[in-house]
C-alpha cells in the first residue's frame, strides 16, 4: 500500500528506514501533517534479521519496516514510494521533487536516507554481503561465533574490527590484502590474541554449496574461512541536498562521508534535520530509530514555537486593526 501525496505538509521525511519512520511516528502522534518518501533500498535488506533491537531480536528487516509504515499510517501519516531527486528552498519553505516528477512542499525536512556500503573490489564479496561476508560484530557476530573468521584489511579500523571478532571466535585470521602490514604495536596486539596475519592480496572467495569455504590469495593459496569481515567505505546518501548548500563531509575516522549535525540532528541549514546512518555511520537500527524519534520531537517543538509566534503576530494585528476601527 502506498498513500497519495498531498500538496504540502508540516514535515517531509526523506527515507523510510528505522530513523525516518520513527521520526514520522513522533510527528504524526503530535498531530503534524507528515509524509515519508522512501526509495525502498534499505542498507540491511540482505540480512536475515535485525539484531540488538530489544523485543524485535531477529525480526526480518522487511517485516520491521512494514510494521513501522503501518504505525505511521495509523496516526494519519503518509508513506509513499519514490526517490527524491532535488530539494529547493524559498521563503515559504521547501520544495521536494521526486524522480517521477511529483513535487511536494514542506515547512521542515527530516533526512534519513541512510548510507551506501562501498565494498572492497574483490570478486564475489557483493554476492555474499549480509550473509557470510559482513562488517559489524554486533549486527552479525553471534551468527558466526566459533567459526573460522577472516578479517579483510582495508580501512583504518581493521585491527580494531579483528579484535572485536576475536571475542566471538578463537579462530581469526587477518588478511593484509596488499595494505601496509600492521604497526609493531598492532602486530603485538594481534599476536597476543592469537590472530594470525596473512600477507598478500585477496583475489576471490571459495564458495561450496552456497557457503563461504575459503579466501583465495593472489599466489594461489586458499585459506579456509567460514566468514569474512570487511571494512567498507560508508557514504551518506545526500547528493540531492547540494542545492541547499548541505553536503556530506569526510568522517574524522576516515571511514567514509556523513552529514554533520548537532546532538539533536539539526544541520547548518535552517529547517533541515538528519537522523540515522546519514549522519551516524555506525548507528544500528535501535540507535537510528532513537535518533529519528529525538529529531521528530525537536522538529515539532520548533514548529510549535513558530506557530505560537505567528499566532501572537496575528493577535496583535487584529487588536491593532480593531483599535484603528474604533478610533475612526
Amino acid at each position: 500500500m502506498t498513500d497519495q501525496l498531498s500538496d504540502s505538509y508540516d514535515v517531509v521525511v526523506i527515507g523510510g528506514g528505522a530513523a525516518g519512520l520513527n521520526g514520522a511516528l513522533m510527528l504524526a502522534r503530535a498531530r503534524r501533517s507528515v509524509a515519508v518518501i522512501d526509495a525502498g533500498a534499505p542498507r540491511n535488506a540482505p540480512a536475515d534479521g535485525v539484531h540488538g533491537l530489544l523485543a524485535r531480536e531477529g525480526m526480518p528487516p522487511a517485516e520491521l519496516l512494514a510494521r513501522g509504515r503501518a504505525e505511521v499510517r495509523g496516526y494519519g501519516g503518509h508513506v509513499v514510494s519514490g526517490t527524491v531527486a532535488a530539494v529547493t528552498r524559498d521563503a515559504a519553505g521547501f520544495a521536494v521533487a521526486s524522480a517521477d516528477g511529483r513535487t511536494v512542499r514542506a515547512r521542515r525536512l527530516l533526512v534519513a536516507t541512510g548510507l551506501v556500503d562501498e565494498l572492497p573490489d574483490v570478486p564475489g564479496l557483493r554476492d555474499r554481503w549480509g550473509r557470510d561476508v559482513l562488517h559489524c560484530p554486533y549486527c552479525h557476530g553471534w551468527e558466526v561465533r566459533d567459526r573460522a573468521i577472516g578479517i579483510l584489511a582495508g580501512g583504518p579500523m581493521a585491527v580494531h574490527q579483528a579484535l572485536l571478532f576475536r571475542q566471538l571466535s578463537d579462530d581469526v585470521t587477518f588478511f593484509t590484502h596488499g595494505a601496509a602490514p600492521p604497526s609493531a604495536e598492532d602486530a603485538e596486539r594481534l599476536a597476543a590474541r592469537g590472530i594470525r596475519v596473512v600477507d598478500g592480496e585477496v583475489t576471490g572467495l571459495e564458495v561450496v554449496d552456497d557457503r563461504l569455504a575459503g579466501v583465495r590469495l593472489g599466489d594461489g593459496r586458499v585459506v579456509a574461512r567460514e566468514a569474512l569481515a570487511v571494512s567498507p567505505r560508508i557514504v551518506a546518501r545526500a547528493g540531492f541536498l547540494a542545492a541547499l548548500g548541505l553536503r556530506a563531509a569526510e568522517h574524522p575516522l576516515g571511514i567514509g562521508e556523513y552529514v554533520p549535525c548537532d546532538a539533536t540532528g539539526r544541520t547548518d541549514v535552517p529547517g533541515v534535520w538528519v537522523a540515522g546512518n546519514v549522519t551516524d555511520l555506525s548507528a544500528q537500527v535501535g540507535t537510528a530509530a532513537a535518533a529519528g524519534a529525538a529529531a521528530g520531537a525537536q522538529i515539532n517543538a520548533g514548529l510549535v514555537t513558530e506557530d505560537t509566534c505567528l499566532a501572537v503576530e496575528a493577535r496583535r494585528a487584529a487588536s491593532a486593526a480593531g483599535a484603528a476601527a474604533g478610533a475612526a
